[in-house]
């Protein structure tokens, strides 16, 4: 695997994991997914909802050496479901077919995902520092379905970052 070793962040966004109400199962479940591609990713970071956290924790990710980070939650309609909105002003590049593709994954398997408003794309930086960035919902039926999606492209998408050919 060309990735192998390349370090993964999983943020997972909940005001109720991030305070101890309830338990976080899908930052996990998705960590698993990235160690088993061969991604160096540590426990999942747990932050609450809201856009400057989200903003905050993909920084700090990318600033520790991340490639890859996959958040968990907070994609959806409701008041505090602001991951987009911390996630868009770290984007340099946006990658709608990667989204587009999670989504109607996630349709098939119930009409709520259509309801996920999660982004993908790039955050530019030197060479070796650039990274891709993923939202996806927060259960870990979402997890099951769009990681393998995000992963299925990663290598290719970290392969062209670092100016690989196409």
């Amino acid at each position: 695997m060309m990735h192998a070793g390349m370090r993964a962040t999983v943020i997972t966004v909940s005001d109720r994991a991030s305070s101890g109400v309830a338990e976080d199962r899908s930052g996990p479940l998705a960590v698993a997914f990235l160690e088993g591609a061969g991604f160096a990713c540590p426990a999942a970071t747990i932050v609450p909802d809201g856009a400057e956290s989200v903003e905050q924790a993909v920084r700090a990710a990318i600033q520790d050496g991340s490639r890859l980070v996959v958040t968990t939650g907070g994609t959806g309609v409701g008041p505090r479901d602001l991951t987009p909105e911390g996630t868009a002003p770290v984007i340099s590049r946006h990658l709608p077919g990667l989204v587009e593709e999670i989504r109607r994954v996630a349709t098939l398997e119930t009409p709520g995902g259509m309801l996920s408003r999660g982004l993908a794309g790039v955050v530019d930086g030197p060479a070796g520092t650039s990274a891709l960035v993923v939202n996806v919902a927060g259960s870990t039926a979402a997890v099951r379905s769009a990681v393998p999606v995000v992963l299925a492209v990663a290598p290719h998408a970290l392969a062209q970052l670092d100016g690989g050919d196409h």
